[in-house]
């Protein structure tokens, strides 16, 4: 079963850079906003990343990382000098090992120990040569492991590095947009080593030049949003596909028999010589969700950190109550949200508020939605009995009360 999707982009303009990723993972697979300050280490003291115990430098960075809930390393993160970093699942002919480093514990690592985008990409290298990528990286199907791509940005500019177990390519990307998904691309690098029938299965071949061209029109960090909650269909809703769900476009919505895939984190972030703006979701499903303005020296409470069981008092689940009641009929439910969730977007965006007030003022808007959706789609579910049967499944395993999500009306 094949678990982990993502889409990361960039705009590299003069005197800006733009990104965005779209963290795709298991359903129940809940991430939290993770503040780690700067820190000093003695000398020889180590550390313990996900599955593996490696030495530890003098000095980390401060950094900002969104971070599925059981694992030492990110999905998305960015640092206190202005890089950021996504990383992509990539399926390839190289031998995957039991243990190891994984993508996400290379991403913070680097995030972590560099103060640029070109020493991100020298830490990821040297760290993958000296100890390798591997060990499990999902949630449900914990075995299930891949190797992994980066996008990584500062100011200045941004690189693609790809890997196929120790060994790894990487690209400078000119001016205009770049994006990735999760298949190899840089040649001959991708035709050498890309497994095409789990890359094919991933849908990436689908998404990446979507987004590719979406991000290459995107004048801001608000088209970039809408790249990330688009669902590359005609009335902007998901479409299923029986073998691999709503896998095809940005915003992911998971339903497949043999490969699901949710998006349950997104990030886009304006970087400039001044300084970095950063939205973050915090949340599942960015079609549902608003982008909410975050600092690195900020660090804010935001309820409870989450596990795969449901919990109100941790954002990200309180959101998915409103998530799941809108996926059961997004044609209805989707109106009933759009127009303040576009104008509250839009206000934001042209004046950003604090971010504590931007997450209390989300959090009102939250429950009054989540009132509203649930009377609208009050014993309705349109999508497949598959995908159907799918969500129940989920539900059950996190504790989610049915009546929460219209279930059994």
């Amino acid at each position: 079963m094949l678990n982990a999707s993502c889409d990361s982009m960039v705009v590299v303009r003069p005197g800006c850079v733009l990104f965005a990723k779209n963290s795709d993972r298991d359903p129940n697979e809940a991430q939290f906003l993770d503040w780690q300050p700067r820190r000093s280490h003695a000398a020889g003291a180590t550390l313990r990343c996900t599955w593996i115990e490696i030495a530890q430098v003098r000095q980390t960075n401060a950094v900002l990382l969104s971070r599925p809930f059981w694992m030492w390393g990110a999905e998305i993160g960015a640092n206190e000098h202005g890089v950021m970093i996504g990383n992509e699942a990539v399926f390839t002919t190289q031998r995957y090992a039991k243990s190891g480093l994984t993508g996400m514990d290379l991403l913070r690592l680097a995030l972590e120990r560099a103060a640029t985008a070109g020493d991100a990409v020298a830490v990821i290298t040297g760290l993958l040569e000296q100890y390798g990528q591997g060990g499990g990286c999902g949630h449900e199907h914990r075995g299930f492991t891949y190797h992994n791509s980066f996008l990584v940005a500062d100011p200045g500019g941004a690189y693609v590095l790809e890997t196929a177990g120790r060994q790894w390519a990487v690209e400078r990307v000119g001016d205009g947009a770049r994006s990735i998904s999760n298949g190899l691309t840089i040649e001959p690098f991708a035709s050498k080593h890309s497994d095409r029938l789990k890359t094919a299965v991933s849908a990436c071949r689908v998404r990446q030049p979507l987004t590719q061209r979406l991000a290459g029109a995107a004048a801001g960090p608000a088209d970039l949003m809408a790249t990330l909650a688009d669902h590359g269909s005609a009335d902007d809703t998901p479409r299923y596909s029986i073998v691999n769900g709503a896998m095809a476009a940005p915003c992911m919505h998971a339903g497949g028999l043999a490969a699901n895939s949710q998006t349950t984190a997104s990030w886009v972030a304006e970087l400039t010589p001044a300084g970095a703006a950063h939205w973050v979701t915090g949340t599942a499903a960015p079609c549902t969700s608003l982008f909410k303005p975050v600092r690195l020296a900020q660090p804010l409470a935001v309820g409870r950190e989450p596990t795969d069981q449901f919990d109100p008092a941790s954002l990200w689940w309180r959101h998915e109550v409103l998530h799941r009641l809108i996926m059961r009929d997004p044609a209805a439910a989707y109106p009933v949200i759009a127009p303040e969730r576009a104008w509250v977007q839009a206000r934001w965006l042209a004046v950003p508020p604090e971010p504590d007030a931007a997450f209390a003022e989300a959090d009102a808007l939250l429950a009054k939605w989540t009132a509203a959706v649930a009377a609208q789609t009050a014993g309705r579910d349109m999508r497949p009995t598959w995908v159907r049967r799918y969500w129940g499944k989920r539900a059950e395993r996190a504790g989610l009360p049915a009546a929460a999500i219209g279930a059994g009306s």
